[in-house]
């Protein structure tokens, strides 16, 4: 539906700016009063990664005044395949101070606000009542839950997005004039079911068709032109070049934007989601050890002092990347589907690991379940063996 334009325009635009915005000037539905729009708007992106990089890149070079940026992480190379407000040069260097640099070189009229802080509960109303718009480019659903309920109870539009392999998806959230994001997924999947974008991959490219959706439905909400995706859930398939839109209503039993919210203030978000599931967690309690004990494991069996079977349970192409010596490989879902525990030796202890410990304390619970009672699992797994023991591997 058609939404009035968000924000009030500039008083005006300059020589300079004139000409280099001359492009969206010369278009009508945009013209001078909704360049002056764009210039007035301050607008919120949350994360400098995957979507945040094509997002503010956009959002700059289409003329936005001021742009916030929540980034509390550091570029790392494996992030360049995608994230590409960042260079080889920034490596190491502060997401959202790379990101400013970008954003200056590409638009030098653009006041740049960075928020380099972890987006929590203490601190999301103070941030988001800066702007007018938010643009969400987060990755896990605790985020994604925090940022819907903030904006709600502060009556907040934002665009949001999320990739995943070769899809994406877009959508618009508004409380106060349709859906938000509980309306459409009342509550997040079962922990451990839905592999995070450092688990699954992402196709590189696809974020910038995202972050530009994205980017689009912002410029259509702060001038008032065309009509936003509010209600409508937009599911881009990259390999087919295919969008497709669904209707989301508004659902009046929501938790918090319902008829009778029963969600009223800000919640533990970390425990709402899980991180793992009530069983892991509890399969994890005193089976868990280091990557450093780990290490001295595999020194005393190399010397015979000690029988264990190391087991790897991440996918293949994971596994391709790098791995821990002597492991083998036997994914999650084999031990999901039971396949996995037919080959299981019971004659000695088993030691599982994965990317994080995630997925692998998942599976430890599976096999405590079948009787594997001194099993354990790798905290942290590769991700911390590559940090503290083996950094010659690479890291994905």
């Amino acid at each position: 539906m058609s939404l009035p334009p968000l924000v009030e325009p500039a008083d005006e635009l300059t020589i300079d700016e004139v000409r280099r915005y001359s492009r969206h000037l010369i278009i009508p539905e945009v013209g001078m009063a909704g360049q002056k729009r764009l210039k007035n708007a301050k607008v919120l992106v949350i994360g400098a990664g995957g979507l945040g990089s094509p997002a503010l890149l956009y959002l700059a070079a289409a003329g936005v005044g001021t742009l916030g940026i929540v980034e509390f992480d550091t570029v790392d190379e494996s992030n360049l395949q995608r994230q590409i407000i960042h260079g080889q040069s920034d490596v190491g260097k502060s997401k959202a101070q790379s990101a400013k640099e970008s954003i200056l070189e590409a638009n030098p009229y653009t006041n740049v606000v960075l928020h380099e802080t972890r987006l929590d509960n203490d601190n999301v109303f103070e941030i988001f009542e800066q702007y007018d718009l938010i643009v969400d480019g987060t990755d896990n659903f605790a985020t994604r839950y925090l940022v819907n309920d903030a904006a709600v109870l502060l009556h907040k539009p934002y665009v949001w997005g999320s990739i995943f392999r070769f899809d994406g998806q877009v959508s618009v959230f508004w409380a106060d004039n349709g859906p938000c994001y509980r309306c459409l997924y009342p509550e997040p999947p079962p922990p451990g079911m839905v592999p995070s974008c450092a688990e699954g991959g992402v196709l590189g490219v696809l974020c910038a068709s995202v972050g530009a959706a994205q980017v689009t439905e912002a410029i259509k909400l702060l001038t008032g032109i065309g009509d936003p995706s509010l209600g409508r859930l937009n599911i881009y398939e990259a390999l087919d070049l295919n969008w497709r839109s669904l209707k989301v209503r508004k659902d009046p039993n929501c938790a918090i934007c319902g008829e009778n919210p029963t969600v009223t203030e800000l919640i533990d978000y970390e425990n709402f989601c899980g991180a793992i599931t009530e069983e892991a967690a509890d399969a994890a309690v005193g089976s868990t050890i280091s990557v450093k004990q780990l290490s001295e494991w595999i020194k005393l069996k190399d010397n015979g002092e000690k029988d264990f079977v190391l087991i790897d349970v991440r996918e293949p192409n994971e596994y391709e990347i790098n791995k821990i010596p002597g492991s083998v490989l036997i994914p999650k879902a084999d031990f999901q589907t039971g396949v996995a525990l037919e080959k299981l030796p019971q004659d000695k202890q088993l030691v599982f690991h994965c990317k994080s410990g995630v997925r692998s304390a998942e599976v430890l619970a599976i096999a405590k379940g079948a009787g594997f009672s001194d099993a354990v699992h790798v905290g942290g797994g590769v991700v911390a063996w590559v940090d503290q023991i083996d950094p010659s591997q690479p890291s994905y």
